[in-house]
């Protein structure tokens, strides 16, 4: 048998089955957004380029010392970041009529003096002595972007007791890490 469904009933089936119900909208929404600060460069050190005298003393038959500034050496800090850097230094034995050494106890010291900095930066120095092996001579800490330090170091030498008479040379070499 079969039934009869009223007309009414009919349509209001079809009324809900057929459109679906008004969605809820959003009054507000977020969306991600990134951008990125690219560094300008990299960390780099200048030094003195030409050769630079300490003076000159006379023989003697005591050791004697002799000190100079070795002239503006500066570090560059590009990297545009948080992480702070060191600056060693060494020198090799002097050479000449005879050797001097640097890396005996006493025999040598670099001492770093002031550093000025631009940006934000805390520079330290340290005096290395003997010259020999390498070590620190200015640490940086605090860094928060682009930075430069600068300093003028005094080398001091001890030269020996009896020492020839003559020229005597050696390189005294900086890296920065």
């Amino acid at each position: 048998m079969r039934r009869r469904i009223p007309l009414a009933v009919m349509l209001c089936t079809v009324a809900t089955l057929g459109y679906p119900a008004p969605a809820s909208a959003d009054t507000s929404g977020g969306t991600p957004v990134t951008l990125s600060v690219a560094g300008q460069g990299t960390l780099g050190i200048t030094v003195p380029t030409g050769t630079t005298s300490l003076g000159t003393v006379a023989s003697s038959g005591s050791p004697q010392q002799i000190s100079g500034q070795l002239g503006d050496v500066t570090v560059t800090d590009l990297r545009s970041g948080t992480a702070g850097w060191t600056v060693t230094a060494n020198a090799v034995d002097f050479t000449g009529p005879q050797n001097i050494s640097v890396s005996a106890p006493g025999s040598s010291s670099y001492t770093p003096g002031n550093v000025t900095t631009t940006g934000t930066v805390t520079a330290n120095g340290t005096t290395l002595s003997p010259l020999y092996p390498p070590g620190a001579v200015v640490t940086a800490t605090g860094v928060s972007g682009n930075n430069t330090a600068t300093w003028n170091p005094t080398i001091s030498v001890t030269i020996p007791a009896n020492a020839l008479a003559g020229t005597y040379s050696s390189t005294v070499t900086h890296s920065v890490a």
